[in-house]
């Protein structure tokens, strides 16, 4: 009996050890493959939302920046007609005082003029209204160039908060990109897929025969597939998501904004019974984007690290689907 007492409190205490060092061994054991795979795919798809909003913004300052120019446009013949009213009130002064312009009107006034009195009023009438009409215009040539230049002054300002932010944003997706390639060697061996120019051209070759410029953005975005993707990249050497697209739709002379929320602003919104190559495939939450190339397949630049390539369009959530016209 005391040796069956003895065998059960040594195997109490061999579990008890047992549960006390389990956990240790557990928190320090590498990360299996399938965990690497689904911290990559979930930093991957973060990593795009913040490429994305960097895309988003870069516009937003291209945007901004046409803006600059057009008001600076506008000011400089502002300035000069402000000028101009300066030098006419400076002349009509001038004038009064030495062609006589006032020494006229002072004399409508004294008694005894030869006028009647309703043609002198008359008189300083049309003087005083000459006078007003210079100032006035003087006056709001000023106010419109002072206003447009407080207008230029805030998109300015605008801009130069827009630089600080785009470069805060390229600070963070490199120091992502970072711990997404040590990711990816960990669990590939490699930090990014080799470049696959072949598997272009045997692509290629297979490219639907589809008319118009439909036709030149697909055979473009064949010519894509193997080559890296490249954050904020429209190529030719490498791209990301809405950079592809871009590119594809700028070959067939389209032009399209750098990210895949202001493209779907930008095409006709279509159903996906009426989708034919060339059309674009817009996924949850507006941070990835694709060509569609027919039945059912895509191509798009996919993530960091990896080679843009043809798939099936259902690889993730769908948010809708858009035209190009």
């Amino acid at each position: 009996m005391s040796s069956l007492r003895t065998l059960l409190r040594t195997v109490a205490l061999v579990g008890l050890s047992a549960a006390l060092i389990a956990p240790t061994a557990a928190a320090h054991a590498e990360p299996s493959p399938a965990d690497l795979t689904r911290r990559i795919e979930t930093s991957s798809a973060e990593l795009e939302r913040v490429v994305e909003s960097y895309n988003k913004l870069t516009e937003d300052i291209k945007v901004n920046k046409a803006a600059v120019a057009r008001l600076q446009a506008r000011i400089g013949p502002l300035e000069q007609q402000a000028e101009q009213s300066r030098a006419d009130v400076t002349a009509l002064a001038n004038s009064a005082y030495k062609s006589g312009g006032l020494r006229t009107a002072d004399a409508l006034l004294r008694p005894g003029g030869s006028a009647a009195l309703l043609d002198r009023l008359g008189t300083l009438d049309q003087l005083t209204r000459q006078r007003q009409e210079r100032i006035s215009g003087f006056t709001d040539n000023q106010r419109r160039l002072l206003a447009e230049k407080k207008r230029l002054d805030a998109t300015l300002a605008r801009q130069a908060a827009q630089a600080r932010e785009l470069a805060a944003g390229r600070t963070r997706i490199e120091k992502d990109l970072a711990e997404l390639y040590e990711l990816r060697r960990q669990a590939y061996g490699a930090a990014t897929e080799r470049p696959a120019p072949k598997a272009a051209e045997v692509e290629a070759r297979k490219a639907p025969a589809v008319a118009g410029d439909a036709g030149t953005a697909v055979r473009y975005a064949y010519g894509a597939i193997g080559k890296p993707y490249v954050w904020a990249g429209e190529g030719p050497g490498g791209y990301d998501c809405s950079g592809l697209t871009l590119a594809a739709w700028r070959a067939a002379g389209r032009s399209l904004p750098h990210s895949a929320r202001m493209q779907w602003g930008a095409v006709a919104h279509i159903g996906k019974g009426d989708l034919r190559p060339g059309d674009l495939v817009f996924y949850s939450g507006l941070g990835h984007v694709a060509l569609y190339v027919g039945e059912g397949q895509v191509i798009d630049a996919p993530s960091a690290g990896r080679n843009v390539l043809k798939r099936g369009m259902n690889m993730m959530s769908i948010h809708g689907y858009g035209r190009v016209t």
